[in-house]
């Protein structure tokens, strides 16, 4: 047996107390004369004796007494360790993204979470509790109890992979210790399934708490379906899962009032659509009422002043095709021929095109060099009859690929990387089988790399980078068919929506997006958004026209934002949570080698204090005191 605090047994001098107490009695006896001393002798004696008894018997039990209870406050322990300084060492993850919203038995199971393990590990033991977000290294749940308990949903969840992996670097490098890590999971599914390395020096256990809920019904997306001079449609699409559901009513808010509610049938995916004025500003809001999880039962979204795309095409070629693309309705399209350019409106384009350019004068090429700094976006058409040295110049100053040997050979463009920015989302389908567009002429590139389209032979019909674009030909109708192609549309347009990125109806937090607010600030200006009061600067780049902000994990909390330079508002921006929590399909979590499985944290914790072979006595101890202390006051009642 061995003690927590062995310096209390110090106290074990107590002892000497109630032994001094019975052996030297402090009280003088009285003599009281009798008549008849023969009788009173035998009663003496049997006095005496009994006296005696009781006064021993007393003594032993106060000894007890006291000799348990100061065991006791020593707390004394067994251990069957071979060496009983090994260390013990408890990490635990509680997931705290929105999945955990669903409710259990005793509240959501996030709050389930944090209760159990207030409740079941000592408050004085040291332990690592990690979320998504936050870290609690080596506290006892006693200190942090507060944060744990005002624990805000996460809105971007580590992979469980990756929550293992994070887990293990908060152990030490101690080779000896016991080391046992703690998921903390409703192990919602995500597209894979569980793949936990084997750790021999980690014991891992997956506490999986149970959800009562069955049906959630969320709003999954919003979008214009259709635009005129009048109204726009916006189509609302509700995503349910669980058994169907009849009349939800979904309402649509604009600035706070209620504007227009319709009730719809929910089973699956549903769309349900709300006309709108056009050429009206809307701060929107959509809501919906559903017992399942709330985060995903609100959809924000804008409808701004609409904003034009400022397009520039320099020509020796005719530039019809160009009109009909850069229509009026979006774009601001400029067209010169190159003869007569004002060079001054350079400056105040977003796309310009240069449209199979003979030659580029020196003035130009400094002039194009300055845009592309000032962070606009340029495309480059050349003609079969090009002065390769002067657009070689041109492409070394934008970073794209020189012009070497012209070939006239007949190809045919066969090759599309969808997977490149500028149409990744052209396409609902990858096609492998289309009408070819063929070239007579080309030009070799120095690098295909980045490469858009490629011809049969593997050189490179379209190339981009950084806002950079260069055909390897020509495309009029005597050199190409290209232009007859359904794939000049996506291209083209693309370039020019890409050119500047305008804001979109809502944005999705933990998602990096770019977006471009359309102003001139003055030097040292800033833009900041600003939320219920609040107001936080972005990371942001200022070009001539527009300023360049970049989101993430910013803002927090799903709303509209506004965005203000200084006083003066200038756009309103709408930021949603992922809907990816909303799915209620979890893992089925079976024992095996990497893991063990458990429902109850209270479970995983007494199988990790049961693993460490240590038995507290102290409640055994304080058990025995209580005994003797009743047994004590019998005798001073009964005994007589």
């Amino acid at each position: 047996m061995q003690f927590k605090h062995p310096e209390l047994l110090w106290a074990l001098l107590l002892l000497l107390i109630p032994i001094i107490i019975h052996l030297f009695q402090l009280r003088r006896f009285q003599n009281v004369e009798f008549t008849n001393v023969k009788f009173l002798k035998n009663v003496k004696l049997q006095t005496r004796k009994s006296s005696q008894l009781k006064k021993w018997l007393t003594l032993i039990t106060r000894l007890l007494i006291i000799l348990f209870a100061v065991i006791a406050f020593a707390q004394p322990f067994t251990s069957n360790l071979e060496n009983f300084s090994t260390k013990s060492e408890t990490v635990i993850y509680i997931d705290n993204s929105f999945s955990m919203e669903a409710k259990g038995n005793n509240g959501s199971l996030l709050n389930e979470a944090v209760q159990s393990i207030i409740s079941n590990v000592p408050e004085n033991e040291s332990v690592t509790i990690y979320t998504n977000e936050d870290v609690f290294r080596d506290e006892t749940v006693k200190s942090i109890s507060n944060d744990l308990i005002q624990l805000k949903y996460s809105t971007s969840q580590l992979t469980y992979e990756s929550a293992y992996i994070k887990g293990k670097q908060y152990f030490t490098n101690d080779p000896t210790s016991v080391k046992n890590l703690v998921l903390l999971s409703d192990f919602q599914q995500k597209g894979k399934p569980l793949d936990f390395e084997v750790d021999s020096t980690v014991t891992l256990k997956l506490v999986q708490p149970t959800s009562i809920i069955t049906n959630n019904i969320s709003i999954d997306s919003a979008y214009i379906a259709k635009n005129t001079s009048e109204n726009i449609e916006l189509n609302v699409v509700l995503s349910h899962q669980g058994n169907p559901v009849d009349n939800v009513s979904v309402s649509l808010i604009n600035d706070n009032e209620l504007i227009a509610k319709t009730a719809v049938n929910v089973d699956g995916k549903t769309t349900t659509t709300f006309t709108l004025p056009n050429n009206q500003i809307i701060n929107g809001e959509i809501s919906i009422e559903d017992a399942g999880l709330q985060y995903d039962n609100r959809l924000y979204f804008n409808i701004n002043a609409p904003e034009k795309i400022n397009v520039l095409s320099i020509n020796e070629a005719s530039d019809g095709f160009l009109r009909k693309l850069y229509t009026n309705d979006e774009f601001n399209f400029q067209s010169f021929e190159s003869s007569a350019l004002n060079y001054t409106i350079i400056g105040q384009q977003n796309l310009i095109i240069l449209n199979e350019l003979k030659n580029i004068p020196n003035a130009l090429i400094n002039a194009l060099r300055a845009f592309k700094i000032d962070g606009g976006t340029l495309l480059i058409i050349p003609s079969t009859e090009s002065n390769l040295e002067s657009y070689n110049q041109l492409l070394n100053a934008v970073s794209l690929p020189s012009l070497t040997k012209q070939n006239s050979i007949e190809k045919r463009l066969t090759a599309i990387n969808y997977d490149h920015p500028i149409i990744e989302n052209a396409f609902y389908n990858r096609v492998s089988n289309f009408q070819y567009p063929k070239v007579n002429t080309t030009y070799n590139l120095s690098s295909n790399a980045n490469a858009i389209f490629n011809f049969e032979d593997g050189n490179a019909f379209l190339v981009g980078n950084s806002k950079s674009y260069l055909f390897s030909t020509a495309i009029n109708e005597s050199n190409s068919n290209f232009k007859n192609s359904p794939l000049i549309v996506p291209i083209l347009y693309n370039l020019g929506k890409q050119s500047l990125a305008l804001p979109k109806l809502y944005y999705t937090i933990g998602t990096p997006n770019t977006i471009d607010i359309s102003t001139q600030l003055a030097q040292d200006d800033i833009l900041t958004f600003v939320s219920n009061e609040n107001s936080t600067i972005p990371l942001q780049q200022t070009y001539s026209n527009y300023v360049a902000i970049t989101v993430n994990d910013y803002p927090n909390n799903a709303g509209i934002v506004e965005v203000k330079n200084k006083l003066e508002p200038l756009q309103n921006l709408s930021f949603n949570y992922n809907r990816v929590e909303s799915n209620l399909t979890y893992h089925k979590l079976d024992l095996n080698a990497a893991y063990t499985v458990d429902s109850s944290f209270s479970t995983v914790m007494d199988d990790i204090k049961s693993n460490t072979n240590i038995n507290a006595l102290w409640k055994w101890f304080v058990i025995f005191a209580l005994v003797f202390l009743i047994i004590e006051m019998l005798i001073l009642k009964y005994l007589k």
